[in-house]
């Protein structure tokens, strides 16, 4: 069974010297991927509209696709990981200028594309392409230090994610129609780690709230999806019948809604810190669930991946950036209400973008605003909120 562990730590002491945003690689990462969830709805809500134009180094709808996963999601998967690794095995990931520097190459990234009228497009690809593989390249020598071997599936789990950004790129270049494959393939690994991640952390989070509460974790369940999830990813990079995505689609639904009744309490739904990442993962099946209707013509595929997106990967990184950043800062893991009801509104705002255009005779265009306007309002509370968290020391005095 793939399982992901903890390690104890050894005793590995961060320097305090040094702004207290690059003490961790949440602070930074964590910061950006909020102020750019808050940034990147309203200009592609401009463009849609015909009121603002950007470099067609991407195209249009190929910009939004690849932000949102490339920019504002690998932002989250890298703060998470640097911080996690660190916990997983005591060994410390960069901090301080090496830190900043990655931060400063996701940047360029995300900017380089937007001045494609005056560069070179194999330097703007050459930028992009490199923030991945220098995650991966930052957590492998702690990775290959800690004694759980199997943790150290993030590094090819971050290379094969920037392979997916390679198709996207080698299309901008004009060299192969490739750009949707290696979009479809980053949205699948991104759902791929946090369900990954989400088995891992939820059933020990449920218990340690919940007195005499035992998740169930199911071998044969576990073994199922994580080997299911490859196949969907797979089958992104070849002509295969839309009918086998499809069927693997309907298999990780089922999976996944197994896997998490089995780590359920009713007493979640009391605790916004937990009941955010429940319905995250109930997003995750209905949108696995939609997927295998829109392979059979029974759906847009778009709202499926709406569903996946917004609903799936923008609930759960929200709510586990909450959770680190309350936890790794010295705080209660306990938000304020604010930060409930920025939870509500990022569920509406999927609600919205995947059933709205559900209704006969609605409004298209209205939904995608709602929508959006509903994400930006939750993502201007969290900045409200965690900002100065992220960017100051932690309050017990200890560094990281």
């Amino acid at each position: 069974m793939l399982k992901v562990h903890s390690e104890p730590p050894k005793q590995a002491a961060l320097a305090n010297s040094g702004p207290a945003i690059f003490a961790l690689g949440f602070r930074p990462f964590f910061s950006a991927a909020s102020v750019a969830a808050v940034i990147l709805i309203p200009v592609w809500i401009l463009i849609w509209m015909g009121r603002l134009e950007i470099p067609h180094y991407y195209g249009s709808v190929g910009w939004h696709s690849h932000e949102m996963l490339f920019g504002y999601a690998a932002a989250i998967i890298a703060g998470f990981l640097l911080t996690a690794v660190r916990n997983w095995t005591g060994v410390n990931t960069p901090s301080g200028a090496p830190l900043a520097l990655l931060v400063l190459l996701w940047l360029a990234g995300r900017l380089l594309p937007l001045l494609s009228g005056y560069l070179p497009g194999w330097m703007v690809a050459a930028v992009d392409l490199a923030f991945l593989p220098a995650v991966a390249l930052s957590i492998a020598p702690a990775l290959w230090q800690g004694a759980q071997k199997i943790n150290r599936i993030f590094v090819p789990l971050l290379l094969v994610m920037a392979l997916a950004n390679l198709l996207v790129h080698l299309q901008a270049l004009g060299i192969v129609d490739s750009a949707v494959r290696g979009i479809d393939m980053m949205l699948y690994m991104v759902v791929f780690l946090v369900a990954l991640i989400g088995g891992r952390v939820m059933p020990f989070f449920t218990q340690a709230v919940i007195p005499g509460f035992r998740a169930s974790r199911k071998e044969w369940l576990e073994t199922t999806t994580m080997g299911a999830f490859p196949v969907l990813i797979l089958l992104q990079l070849v002509d295969a019948p839309l009918y086998l995505t499809g069927l693997t689609a309907l298999l990780l639904a089922a999976a996944q809604a197994l896997r998490v009744a089995g780590w359920h309490h009713p007493q979640v739904w009391r605790m916004p810190i937990l009941w955010v990442l429940y319905t995250g993962m109930f997003w995750m099946v209905i949108g696995l669930l939609m997927l295998a209707l829109a392979s059979f013509g029974l759906v847009g595929a778009n709202l499926a991946k709406h569903a996946l997106g917004v609903g799936s990967i923008g609930v759960l990184t929200l709510g586990m950036m909450s959770r680190v950043a309350l936890g790794h800062s010295g705080r209660p893991i306990e938000p304020v209400r604010s930060i409930g009801i920025a939870f509500i509104l990022l569920n509406a705002a999927a609600a919205v973008r995947v059933f709205g255009p559900l209704i006969p005779l609605g409004n298209y265009t209205f939904w995608v605003h709602l929508s959006g306007g509903l994400w930006i309002l939750c993502f201007l509370i969290f900045c409200r909120v965690y900002l100065p968290i992220l960017s100051r020391p932690r309050i017990d005095g200890k560094p990281g």
